[in-house]
C-alpha cells in the first residue's frame, strides 16, 4: 500500500485542535477593510471551528495532521 499524502492546500489552511476538531480562519479580513466596522474586523481575526458537515471531508485531506 502506498502512503497517503496530505493535501498541501488543506494543510496550510486548517489545523487540528487537541480534541481532533478542525480550526480555520475567517474570510473577509484581507482587504477592503475601511468600510468594515472595528467590531467586525476584530471578530474576523479570531479562529473558529469548521462546520460539522465539512469536518469529515477535511479530515480525509489531512490524514496525518
Amino acid at each position: 500500500m502506498p502512503k497517503i499524502k496530505t493535501h498541501r492546500g488543506a494543510a496550510k489552511r486548517f489545523k487540528r485542535t487537541g480534541t481532533g476538531k478542525i480550526r480555520r480562519q475567517h474570510a473577509y479580513h484581507n482587504h477592503l477593510l475601511t468600510k468594515k466596522g472595528t467590531k467586525q474586523k476584530s471578530r474576523l481575526v479570531k479562529p473558529t471551528l469548521v462546520a460539522k458537515s465539512d469536518e469529515a471531508a477535511i479530515k480525509r485531506l489531512m490524514p496525518h495532521g
